[in-house]
């Protein structure tokens, strides 16, 4: 089952009855004049077990802790956003499986070796996903691309990702002064919004499959909560990628400041259609199963993550 998205944007209650979601506006709520009837029928349920990620985009949201803790335990990730409505923060439940003690020591138990030739995996996969998008949106040239791809050894040693990256970045916006700086001129603001709902996509499909989001097999900033999504993440980026080239290719300097429209646009990512052990999937589907197979790695079931091919 696809699991939905809900962003929400303006000021609202959102409470919990009987086990469902229950959205209501502020001035609703407060009126004197309206019957007690047309409140009750203003209000929107949504059950909480069909949810997957909640974007919280307002100062005057009030959200109870009978909410929260129901999303949670749903597997649910909760992203609140800062005054420029940019992902600030991601709420993730502390167990999302039943083995999870279990999992935890398969993955702390992994072998240098065997997080070396997973990094090698995602890195092959990333670049091979970014020379698609090339190919498809700029008409560029890919065969170094393939030739990085391909040359990929082992923990990535001859970092052949940053050299991909530099020749990736230079010829799919052809923006005189672009460069990819979380900082940089626009479009780098319609990416890092789609990479942090992606980063919650997969931080959340880490924890569902009893991992320790924490844990990289490469990232390992002190200070960062999130190596391993960070990690997982990377061949899906390119999806992203796609999305932003398209909406950028559309709206050109309109995307200086994001707009509701392209706020839509960009929490489509979960349901993004993906292509991986080749079935066509939903984003969010195709990174559970990216995930499991992770595990099965860390357990010695396999010896390859599943990542999607463009």
């Amino acid at each position: 089952m696809i699991k939905k998205t809900l962003y929400f944007g303006n000021p609202v209650y959102l409470s919990l009855k009987n086990g469902q979601l229950v959205i209501r506006l502020p001035e609703v709520v407060k009126s004197s004049t309206l019957p007690e009837r047309f409140k009750q029928m203003s209000e929107i349920t949504k059950p909480i077990e069909d949810i997957g990620v909640v974007v919280l985009d307002n100062k005057q949201i009030t959200i109870t802790s009978g909410v929260l803790e129901a999303l949670l335990e749903n597997n649910c990730a909760v992203i609140t956003c800062d005054s420029k409505s940019m992902p600030v923060g991601l709420m993730l439940p502390l167990y999302g499986n039943t083995t999870q003690n279990e999992r935890f020591r398969h993955q702390l138990g992994a072998s240098l070796p065997l997080m070396k030739q997973l990094w090698q995996q995602t890195i092959k996969a990333k670049i091979e996903n970014q020379a698609v998008v090339l190919r498809e949106c700029a008409g560029e040239e890919i065969k170094c691309m393939k030739v990085w791809a391909a040359d990929v050894k082992s923990g990535d040693p001859d970092n052949l990702e940053a050299r991909a990256a530099a020749y990736y970045w230079k010829n799919l916006f052809k923006i005189e002064g672009f460069t990819r700086d979380r900082e940089g001129i626009p479009p780098n603001n319609l990416l890092n919004y789609g990479y942090a709902i992606l980063r919650a996509v997969v931080a959340r499909g880490l924890v569902t499959s009893g991992l320790l989001p924490t844990l990289g097999i490469h990232h390992h900033n002190r200070y960062n909560a999130y190596c391993l999504a960070d990690d997982i993440m990377e061949p899906y980026r390119p999806y992203v990628d796609r999305l932003v080239y398209d909406m950028f290719k559309e709206e050109g300097l309109n995307c200086s400041e994001l707009t509701k429209e392209q706020k839509a646009r960009l929490l489509t990512i979960p349901i993004l259609e993906t292509v991986i052990s080749g079935k066509r999937s939903p984003l969010m589907v195709a990174v559970g199963q990216t995930t499991a197979s992770l595990y099965k790695c860390f357990s010695g079931e396999l010896r390859k993550i599943f990542y999607p091919e463009m």
